[in-house]
């Protein structure tokens, strides 16, 4: 840079001396010469500065690739129902999840699945009932489940698979509770804090540390060479839509359910995603309540969609205990980029806008 620097200047100062010598008498194109080196020596005595790359302290989440205290990582997950029925909305909390899904429930509505591990929100709600499919997701965390309720099969599940589990509907009004500060009428306004959830994971002497294998993160940001997509929208319903923009200068996405901008309703900070999962996953209705059989064991197709571009996936869970793997094109497990993952999952043939 300084050489360059210099090569400029010398360039303009042999310019100067050609026009000079062409307008005025010898002595005085010395004098002027010398002036002008004088002040081009000047000007290349300054250094240039060299930033060194700031130091991540900690260690990286399995979940985000964020770095964080060693123990704040080295701790159990936290998997969260979230309600997500129009009367429940915001939600507090939510943004301060690593992992997030969205699942069909009972039609037209969804519901949200929170994994959190680093970050420790005051408050955390509306929080509603479980549902098979959404314990077969949380399985591949080891968490502590935290709830209101749930289906029969998932209750019954949650017993027999002898889940770290804390349930609104037998814990005492400490542990969750109905908050009535935020105009939320029943069951759409239970609430909790993961102060509390740590404490009462302690007090039932569930384990410390969880079981389980993470994402595979990319060290810094990596763009993909996939199609274009910086507007996605994903329609589950007519009346149920999820939408991300992307901002390249913040390169993440922005979340939009049914058409308004998601925040959180704690701090009123916006709901963003590093990187999207579209799962696509069988679904079927199996009973007269409209409860629903998503298949998520197995494998199917998908999309990973990062920094404003997308590619084609497959998706693989051999087990109902075992981790989903996501593979590219050419069979290799694709890498996130550090940061928040949202998880769709889809209908197979879902209705989908990628632009």
């Amino acid at each position: 840079m300084k050489g360059k620097k210099r090569h400029i200047l010398l360039t303009i100062i042999t310019i100067f001396i050609i026009l000079l010598l062409s307008s005025c008498k010898k002595e005085d194109v010395r004098q002027i010469e010398d002036e002008i080196i004088e002040e081009a020596k000047e000007e290349v005595v300054e250094e240039t500065i060299v930033e060194e790359p700031a130091k991540k302290e900690g260690i990286p989440s399995p979940l985000s690739g964020l770095y964080a205290a060693k123990d704040r990582v080295n701790r159990r997950p936290v998997a969260v129902m979230y309600d997500n029925h129009p009367r429940a909305r915001w939600q507090a909390g939510l943004s301060k999840a690593e992992i997030v899904y969205e699942f069909l429930v009972e039609a037209p509505y969804t519901r949200y699945m929170a994994i959190f591990l680093i970050n420790d929100p005051e408050s955390i709600g509306p929080i509603r009932s479980s549902r098979p499919y959404f314990v077969s997701a949380l399985l591949e965390y080891d968490p502590v489940y935290v709830r209101v309720g749930g289906s029969p099969e998932a209750k019954r599940d949650i017993k027999e698979l002898k889940i770290a589990d804390i349930d609104g509907l037998s814990s005492s009004n400490k542990v969750l509770w109905k908050n009535r500060e935020v105009g939320k009428k029943a069951p759409h306004n239970t609430y909790t804090s993961m102060e509390v959830i740590r404490k009462t994971q302690l007090e039932r002497g569930y384990k410390e540390s969880g079981d389980y294998i993470g994402f595979k993160f990319n060290e810094e940001d990596v763009d993909l060479d996939g199609f274009k997509a910086e507007r996605v929208e994903i329609a589950y319903f007519k009346n149920n839509n999820t939408k991300y923009i992307y901002k390249p200068e913040d390169k993440v996405y922005y979340r939009e359910k049914d058409g308004e901008r998601h925040i959180d309703e704690w701090d009123n900070e916006p709901i963003v995603a590093k990187n999207i999962i579209i799962q696509e996953a069988k679904t079927r209705v199996i009973d007269k309540e409209g409860r629903l059989a998503i298949d998520i064991v197995g494998e199917g197709k998908g999309k990973y969609i990062t920094n404003g571009k997308g590619i084609d996936i497959k998706w693989v869970k051999k087990s109902r205990n075992s981790k989903t793997y996501f593979y590219d094109d050419s069979g290799k497990e694709i890498i996130l980029n550090p940061g928040v993952t949202w998880i769709q999952v889809v209908n197979t043939d879902p209705d989908l806008i990628i632009e």
